[in-house]
């Protein structure tokens, strides 16, 4: 298994025990990792108390991706702590949820702008700050978490495909750009998980059965599978894999259904 001892990482996007970006701090946690794990404002309390179960106990500290300063501050901290940075985990994405109720031809431009900002464009602002604290450790991994709907049509996915579109590209684009400095940049494409963030999608209930029935599987997957193979992706083992889509979704993906 994937060793983290003496790495430092920081993980973005922890609203509840029912993130993936909590189950890949998890992982990572159990395997020596110290960690540093942001938050929203409304989610302060609640990610907080799930921090105590933690050990060795890790930094909690506010960050809103749309805000540069409050990015910035993250990244001053993570610096005065720990020096340097090994790993990022990105996990932020929202669309407002009109924008998932309605046609996807009535996706509004500001809709769109949220989607794309908070979904795809923080992952890019979040990089180029992380570069100068996994270039002063000799090179580093970040992970990012997609969906399929980038790819292929779900109902009530809308404007989220195509930020998920967006933030693949991304991946592709940074792991070239980043490769140099000895940073990996890939993603996870989970399969439909009641997070968060599902909930806001109409009909969920109805992805997961479609799953259950023509996986090659034959179910859905957990949010621990995603956290053990983002572990995976992060650590030492996975050194040669940069700009790849890592696909854990009980095999759903290769069907043609």
């Amino acid at each position: 298994m994937a060793d983290f001892t003496g790495k430092v990482g920081l993980v973005v996007g922890v609203a509840s025990k029912r993130s993936i970006a909590w189950a890949i701090a998890q992982a990572t946690a159990a395997r020596g990792a110290r960690l540093v794990i942001t938050h929203q404002s409304r989610f302060e309390e609640h990610v907080h108390d799930l921090s105590q179960g933690l050990e060795p106990a890790p930094l909690v500290l506010p960050c809103d991706v749309t805000s540069d300063a409050e990015m910035d501050a993250v990244f001053a901290r993570v610096e005065q702590e720990y020096g340097g940075l090994d790993f990022l985990v990105h996990g932020p994405a929202f669309a407002p949820r009109e924008e998932l109720a309605a046609p996807f031809s009535n996706t509004s431009r500001e809709g769109f702008r949220i989607a794309l900002d908070v979904s795809a464009y923080s992952l890019i602002a979040l990089s180029r700050r992380a570069l100068p604290l996994m270039e002063s450790r000799g090179g580093g991994s970040i992970v990012t978490l997609t969906y399929l709907g980038s790819d292929r049509v779900f109902a009530n996915y809308n404007v989220m495909g195509v930020a998920k579109a967006a933030l693949e590209a991304s991946v592709r684009y940074l792991a070239a750009d980043l490769g140099p400095r000895n940073i990996r940049v890939n993603a996870v494409s989970a399969g439909p998980i009641k997070t968060l963030a599902a909930s806001g999608i109409a009909g969920f209930s109805s992805i997961l059965d479609v799953y259950r029935q023509r996986a090659p599987l034959r179910r859905t997957v957990d949010t621990s599978e995603v956290g053990d193979t983002a572990a995976f992706l992060l650590s030492d083992a996975a050194r040669g894999i940069t700009g790849e889509v890592l696909f854990v979704d009980g095999g759903y993906h290769v069907t043609g259904m």
